[in-house]
């Protein structure tokens, strides 16, 4: 598990499925930056990781500012699935 900071907007939500350098993703959370203030577009700062990793960030047995973090360009994420589901 890691963070990611997308610059641009590839279009994901919480949940979505995203390849990044050849690796499969997940998108546990979702940040918006920079819509009102901040640099001249939006960033996404994602807390993303393998599936088998979800239990461990919903229980929050990880030290969110001790996860190393990795930049990416929006045109560099490709999109698996997109997110948004809700779960009611």
């Amino acid at each position: 598990m890691h963070h990611l900071v997308i610059n641009g907007d590839p279009g994901i939500r919480k949940d979505a499925v995203i390849e990044v350098g050849g690796e499969e993703l997940v998108c546990f959370s979702v940040k918006r930056q920079g819509d009102w203030h901040g640099p001249d577009r939006v960033q996404l700062w994602c807390t993303v990781g393998e599936e088998d990793e979800r239990e461990t960030y919903e229980r929050r047995e990880y030290i969110s500012m001790h996860l190393d973090v990795e930049k990416a360009e929006a045109d560099a994420v490709t999109v698996v699935q997109k997110g948004g589901t809700l779960n009611i």
